[in-house]
């Protein structure tokens, strides 16, 4: 009997194994490195009467790097981790963040996702002021905020290359839109 049972064991291991090799294959996590270009507008409200006389520029480009690692979690859904850096231009010194990520994966592997995380963005007050000279050290402020991300966007593959593009919010206070190509890994 003990040798039936062995072997009854033995035979169901040797079927379960490929599958089981195959499961894995597919709950492969999906590594994506690039780099992205964009738009953040601060919105900041020029109507407020502190800001009479400075020439606001609110709008700045940014230039950067993005991170994301993707785990399936079925045939289509998928959740997964995103950071980013990235040096701006204008009233954006740079900016960073890490944001988490749910969404599906269509049957050509383009991706659709939500993301939610924190960006932190470090503010060139004189450029936002519309005054170059403005040394924000020189009365020792601190020009970095940050707060909760939450955007949406798409990840759409040519071979091993991938488009994308983002549209997200900073505590629902500025606005910012980024394209980018990444590499899958």
């Amino acid at each position: 009997m003990k040798k039936i049972a062995i072997a009854t064991v033995a035979a169901l291991g040797a079927i379960a194994l490929p599958a089981a090799a195959q499961a894995q294959d597919t709950a492969k996590p999906e590594v994506t490195i690039g780099a992205q270009v964009g738009l953040h507008d601060l919105s900041v409200d020029t109507s407020d009467p502190d800001l009479d006389g400075f020439d606001i520029d609110e709008s700045g480009e940014i230039y950067g790097v993005f991170a994301a690692v993707d785990f399936p979690l079925g045939e289509t859904l998928f959740a997964g981790v995103e950071g980013n850096a990235n040096l701006g231009s204008g009233p954006i010194d740079a900016e960073y963040g890490v944001s988490g990520r749910l969404g599906l994966r269509t049957s050509g592997g383009s991706k659709i996702y939500a993301r939610g995380g924190y960006q932190w963005v470090d503010i060139d007050a004189g450029n936002l002021i519309g005054d170059p000279d403005f040394d924000e050290n020189d009365f020792d402020l601190d020009t970095t905020a940050g707060d909760y991300l939450v955007g949406v966007g798409v990840e759409v593959p040519v071979s091993s290359v991938v488009l994308r593009a983002n549209v997200d919010t900073i505590a629902f206070d500025t606005l910012r839109g980024t394209v980018g190509v990444g590499i899958k890994f």
